[in-house]
């Protein structure tokens, strides 16, 4: 019999990847969602909102991914930021909550969280054994993992799934960059000094996959060995789509564009490494950039 994995955000990019991957795989998949909309066969309806789970379709999981989250692009006003961090937040805890409570619970929990956690921290390498940052998405990268702790508490096994920037050619950040760049227009972004930790979809799911199969819990970095700058990232995309990236956006254009939002992610440094999974022997099939793009683009030119 197959194993079921149920999976919150399963619309989304890292979602739809996910699915394709696990069902290839042999996998039985549902999908928890907040939709009454959908309507087909293994479909798990929650009201986040209400603090509602149908506790009786959550027995039989050998795991959970939860991903569900609100998109953090936008201008952050105090709605959107708390709209941000409820979504996540309270989101994880009902799922959490809710897992425990059941009489067969499944093995693994593995729950969304971001490299945000670090805050901005410059050239500072950093593992699953760093400390949490400053700013409204560290502090909500705390809350969020903590949301986990009924399920941890409870004997599931959880791993925390800190993402960096997803690249991939049908979603994520790098296809809103793109245009700018296939026109000539891009380049980098403030100083262009700060670091951005990538990761390929690919990559992405594949760790995902790997976690579910293997006994690891606690934060894991899902990321790229190789963290590059946003200089080196520019430069990188430029080549790949051969087109020059001479245009900086300076940071405060970034700023009068997107507030806060722009400090906390474009011009935010975060050098990230996955210690954990290259310490576990982990084989990533994208680990320089220049590769990844070469792959990734080579039929979105």
């Amino acid at each position: 019999m197959s194993k079921t994995v149920l999976i919150s955000g399963a619309a989304g990019f890292i979602g739809t990847h996910l699915i394709e991957l696990l069902v290839e795989s042999g996998y039985k998949v549902k999908i928890l969602t907040r939709s009454s909309r959908v309507s087909r066969e293994n479909i798990v309806y929650w009201s986040p909102e209400k603090g509602k789970v149908p506790i009786d379709e959550l027995e039989d999981l050998y795991a959970v991914v939860h991903l569900a989250g609100e998109n953090i692009a936008g201008r952050w006003t105090d709605q959107k930021k708390a709209s941000i961090e409820r979504s996540r937040v309270e989101g994880t805890r009902l799922i959490s909550e809710s897992l425990a409570k059941l009489d067969k619970k499944p093995e693994v929990l593995i729950a969304a969280s971001a490299i945000g956690f670090y805050g901005n921290r410059g050239d500072e390498i950093l593992t699953e054994a760093s400390t949490h940052g400053d700013g409204f998405l560290a502090e909500v990268g705390v809350k969020w993992e903590n949301a986990t702790k009924a399920a941890k508490e409870a004997g599931i096994r959880v791993c925390n799934l800190r993402i960096g920037l997803v690249l991939g050619a049908d979603g994520g950040a790098l296809q809103k960059m793109l245009m700018p760049f296939k026109l000539g227009l891009g380049g980098k972004i403030g100083d262009g000094k700060q670091y951005w930790s990538w990761i390929t979809i690919d990559d992405l799911v594949g760790i995902i996959y790997y976690l579910l199969n293997n006994n690891i819990e606690g934060p894991v970095n899902a990321v790229a060995p190789n963290s590059v700058t946003n200089n080196e990232f520019a430069s990188a995309l430029g080549r790949a789509l051969n087109r020059p990236s001479i245009f900086p956006l300076p940071a405060f254009a970034a700023r009068a564009i997107l507030g806060k939002m722009a400090d906390e992610t474009m011009l935010s440094s975060t050098r990230v490494v996955p210690q954990k999974l290259l310490d576990l022997g982990y084989e990533f099939k994208h680990t320089h950039l220049e590769e990844a793009l070469a792959g990734i683009l080579k039929t979105n030119i």
